[in-house]
């Protein structure tokens, strides 16, 4: 029904509407007393015409309309539920209250839902599935993906293969009645098993990307949230939730399914991905408690029951109507796009004029020789053979191969690195990242384990390790610290397992302050029975800290605070003694605590400070942020892991700079920098000086800065926004909410994928699934191979499609005939595009990190691979024109007249096709002299190699009809082999040739300033970057 324009939706009378309505609901008023808001939108829709009072109906919501009413109602009461799909997704579509009040609000819905806030839904499987069928599940139709023949199909679209294949049908009309059926469908033939094989070729090509960019889908959609289910809390794939579920949210979490808020604190929602609405949206119980699938919690926290998922839901519908997963084109995709279109009419203007030469050079000599009449039959098919010829040379001279290549080459190393743990989003990410020249990292759980364990503390007084100090805490400390520590958390403890050990649910900082708590022999549900929440402020990047207001059983109330330990502690003005009485905090007493602080951070300790506080008024909703007492301060260690100092000294190696961004104490980060390597000689600074900073400090300090800590999201933004303008490549690791507009500002966001939200997630660019610094080197390393395989793909089509333009022109010029046919070059043509994507297929190895990154405004084809592809060109075009003039006298081929000139032309295609097979080899590395280093390390690659060889033998040997080839000797086909083989030779002393930094200086002054002339005459593309 959506998307039907209003005549054509189902159009029902009044009285067969009230069938309908009144199988489950009596007659209209009843109907609209008990669904008056929930239904409203029927009663909108409705519209009367004429005398035969005719109604069109339209719900949106759950795609219900009139013919599934029924359905939806019978499989509700069969399966015990005393409420809808129907009724709940538009209730929530709606954000109808009235309809929820009659459903007896959240507890009234809960209970016609069959679940509870503390149970949630069962974890048996026999009621998930019920659900299920009577709500739906929370997924959405997919488009299928295409399968190979689709594939086929679309490349048998290329209109230049559809003039070739009509070439080759009027190749059999002409040949098969002139030469006769034995011999003349040969050329028509043969013209037409090679665009066969083009086909297939790019058909397999577009088919393997299509299955690349299917697993990157699945890796993507592999997103989870906490639910209690059976009375425990758990973490469930979205895909996997029904309604009735029991749903906590935090910030940057999306919400996954449509639902009603059960409780929320400080709860905002960024709806304008549904709404389009800029402003957030704050949610309460009482207010707006209604919450939409697909929105994302902004800030705050809290519980919700799902009432709609998959398709009863507006998101689910959105969803569903998207297109087949894939990328718009990268930055460098549209330049080859550029430089392959100029090739092509590069090569579509040598194919005219070579038919044009071709043809004057024909008719020229036959007049001379035998007068135009003579043979006639013969001129057609001559004519059919040049424009074949010509139209064949403009399928090879496009380089459709290279935006080809790029793309798989990106698909292949997303793929790989999936395996690396890092999921690249976005194409572009991969090849920039091979120009990155700076890392912003985070500290904790990217240079650190992120297993975090309170080792120290310092508690009523007492300072030392936690082992030690818990037997001295008197009875009152401990109390008000586990309460401390249970009612202030988003963490949740489990019940005991089979092993006696508790199960602990949380942030890893979380989980390390919940484990303190159990180790003092606190029992989390018995001390959160005890008192009532009143009011939570959630944890933010920006307070640094979290507070909650507790009501206790004998109706005291108590705030309590945790987080930064400068922060807190300037909070309190008194603290405990070891007997829990309180005293004032002076001086002297701050002046040891800051001490504490400070130790432990010099000990790589990531310190929190607990402060609580009686609230007089019995009233109070809001929680005090002045006059606490200091009752703990917690060391938790967090080590580095295991090779980031190694990496980090990869990273310098390779001219990458590495910053550390935290919003830890200074000390605790310059210790952690230290171990890390980070900071050496640079400066470190907290984030409020950094802010005092003026345009002439930040331009001076910034280059030299090393450790930010205590930043705020936007001092990070700050950061990246100066790094970019000094030209820059930046790289940018983040897990929170507020660090998407610095990961969004970045040229290469990197989102946590452990300790990430959703929301960083989505503005990222690459996905660290496991949260390691190691794997962030690691993408920086298939970044730079990324980028230099694709360097060395392209190389190596232009030197194939130049040299292949100049030999067909400049011999059709010369001696009025072409030396490769059509099927020869349509064979070429596959040659390339096969080894292209050979080469896009290397490994990354360590050595590519030992060169400087190349930049933001570097030039993608460089000085050193214009100097590689015009030498040979040269090359070839000089052997391979000596050859067709001379090579019969040279070579004493056998025979006379055409058998001679067959020997030849065999020669020749079998000559040109090794060029291409060490070509491609010399590719393999563009500046080295060894081109056969980590050549094992790529199989396809000695598979292609293989394959091109193999066939070239078959297509010569046993293909001769089809190919206007002979076999060669042993002897010939070493002679071919010898030339191929020369072009490596060439390709050394090639390499050996300096070239200049600034072409335009160096024009007239260096051996090879043409070739910079030409480079910037042709083409001068800069390095790609993502922002």
């Amino acid at each position: 029904m959506v998307g039907m324009r209003r005549e054509d939706r189902p159009r029902w009378s009044r009285s067969s509407l009230k069938e309908v309505l009144g199988i489950f609901h009596g007659d209209d008023s009843s109907f609209s007393e008990e669904y008056g808001g929930g239904y409203s939108s029927i009663e909108e829709e409705i519209k009367v015409s004429g005398s035969d009072a005719e109604v069109a109906i339209r719900i949106d919501i759950g795609r219900i309309t009139p013919e599934n009413f029924t359905l939806y109602r019978e499989k509700a009461e069969k399966n015990g539920f005393d409420v809808d799909a129907a009724t709940l997704a538009t209730m929530v579509e709606k954000n109808d209250k009235d309809t929820l009040i009659r459903l007896g609000r959240i507890h009234g819905l809960a209970a016609k839902l069959q679940v509870t806030e503390k149970r949630g839904v069962s974890e048996d499987e026999t009621d998930i599935q019920r659900r299920k069928e009577v709500f739906g599940s929370n997924t959405y139709p997919e488009k299928p993906p295409k399968g190979f023949f689709a594939f086929v199909w679309e490349a048998m679209q290329d209109r230049t293969l559809m003039i070739v294949a009509v070439c080759a049908l009027v190749s059999l009309a002409v040949g098969i009645p002139t030469e006769g059926l034995q011999e003349g469908w040969y050329d028509g033939a043969g013209i037409g098993f090679s665009i066969i094989l083009v086909v297939l070729v790019t058909a397999a090509s577009d088919y393997q990307q299509s299955l690349q960019f299917r697993d990157l889908d699945a890796e993507k959609k592999k997103i989870f949230i906490q639910v209690t289910r059976s009375g425990c809390r758990k973490e469930v794939s979205i895909y996997d939730l029904v309604v009735g579920d029991i749903v906590h949210l935090s910030i940057g979490n999306q919400v996954p399914a449509d639902g009603v808020l059960i409780r929320g604190y400080e709860l905002t929602i960024d709806e304008s991905s549904m709404t389009g609405e800029s402003l957030p949206r704050h949610k309460s119980v009482d207010r707006d408690p209604f919450l939409l699938s697909g929105t994302k919690v902004q800030d705050g926290s809290g519980v919700i029951l799902v009432t709609s998922v998959g398709m009863n839901t507006e998101w689910g519908h959105l969803m569903s109507t998207l297109s087949e997963a894939g990328d718009t084109e990268t930055p460098l995709q549209v330049k080859l796009n550029g430089l392959a279109t100029f090739i092509g009419k590069l090569g579509l203007l040598a194919a005219i004029l070579t038919f044009l030469v071709l043809m004057i050079r024909f008719l020229v000599n036959k007049q001379m020789r035998e007068g135009l009449l003579h043979r006639v039959g013969d001129n057609p098919l001559a004519i059919v053979n040049f424009f074949a010829t010509a139209v064949t040379l403009s399928v090879v001279a496009v380089p459709e191969g290279l935006p080809l290549a790029v793309t798989l080459t990106l698909a292949y190393a997303m793929k790989k690195m999936i395996h690396d743990k890092a999921l690249v989003r976005h194409l572009a990410a991969c090849e920039t990242m091979g120009s990155v020249t700076t890392i912003c990292s985070d500290k904790t759980g990217t240079l650190t384990t992120n297993k975090m364990v309170v080792t120290k503390a310092w508690i009523a007084g007492e300072v030392g390790e936690v082992s030690k100090l818990k037997s001295g805490i008197s009875p009152r400390v401990r109390e008000i610290l586990i309460e401390s520590i249970f009612m202030n958390t988003s963490g949740d403890v489990g019940e005991p397992s089979k092993d006696g050990k508790c199960p602990l649910i949380g942030t890893p900082t979380e989980t390390a302050v919940l484990d303190l708590g159990v180790n003092l022999g606190g029992q989390f549900q018995e001390v959160r029975a005890k008192s009532e929440v009143v009011k939570v402020n959630p944890f933010n990047s920006e307070r640094k800290r979290m507070g909650v207001l507790v009501r206790c059983a004998q109706g005291e109330q108590r705030a309590h605070w945790k987080g930064a330990s400068e922060i807190v502690l300037g909070m309190c003005d008194r603290t405990a003694d070891k007997d829990g009485n309180v005293v004032p905090l002076d001086d002297v007493t701050r002046g040891k605590l800051v001490g504490v602080i400070a130790n432990f951070a010099h000990e790589a300790l990531r310190t929190l400070c607990l402060g609580y506080k009686v609230v007089e008024s019995h009233s109070a909703s809001e929680i005090p942020e002045s006059h606490f007492v200091c009752i703990a301060i917690v060391g938790i260690k967090d080590p580095v892991r295991p090779g980031v100092p190694e990496a980090v000294k990869l990273c310098f190696a390779a001219g990458i700079k590495v910053r550390m961004v935290t919003g830890d104490n200074i000390d605790t980060a310059k210790a952690i920098a230290r171990e890390c390597g980070i900071l050496t000689d640079g400066i470190a600074v907290e984030g409020p000086d950094f802010r005092t900073w003026n345009d002439e400090q930040m331009k001076e300090r910034i280059p030299k800065l090393q450790v930010m800590a205590r930043s705020s999201p936007r001092d990070k933004i700050t950061l990246v926004k100066w790094l970019r303008s000094m030209d820059e490549v930046v790289a940018v690791t983040g897990d929170g909410t507020n660090d998407a507009p610095a990961l969004k500002e970045a040229d290469i966001g990197m989102a946590r994928g452990t300790a990430g939200t959703e929301v960083a997630k989505e503005s990222a660019d690459i996905i660290i699934m496991d949260d390691n610094f190691n794997t962030i080197v690691v993408v920086g390393k298939w970044g730079r191979a990324v980028y230099t395989n694709i360097q060395k793909s392209v190389q190596f089509h232009l030197t194939m499609n130049l040299s292949v333009m100049a030999i067909r022109l400049i011999s059709a010029c010369f001696t009025g005939e072409s030396p490769l046919t059509a099927v020869q070059l349509l064979w070429v043509n596959v040659i390339g595009d096969i080894g292209a994507l050979a080469l896009a297929t290397q490994p990354p190895h360590d050595d590519l990190m030992k060169k400087a990154p190349t930049g933001r405004k570097a030039k993608f084809i460089t000085n050193i691979m214009w100097r590689n592809i015009i030498g040979q060109v040269v090359y070839q075009l000089v052997v391979l024109t000596i050859l067709q003039i001379y090579g019969i006298q040279w070579l004493q081929l056998p025979g006379e007249g055409e058998e001679q000139q067959l020997s030849l032309t065999t020669m020749i295609f079998s000559s040109f096709v090794f060029c291409q097979v060490f070509n491609e080899m010399n590719a393999r590395a563009m500046e080295k002299i060894n081109i056969f280093a980590h050549a094992l390390d790529n199989w396809f690659f000695v598979l292609i190699i293989g394959f091109t060889v193999f066939f070239q033998w078959i297509l010569v040997t046993f293909l001769g009809k089809f190919a206007h080839t002979v076999p060669l000797t042993k002897q010939q086909w070493g002679i071919a082999v010898g030339i191929g083989a020369g072009s490596s030779m060439i390709a050394v002393g090639v390499k050996c040739i300096p070239l200049g930094s600034k072409p335009w200086r160096n024009a007239f002054t260096n051996p090879t300033g043409v070739l910079t002339i030409l480079q910037y005459v042709l083409w001068n593309p800069v390095a790609p970057t993502t922002g």
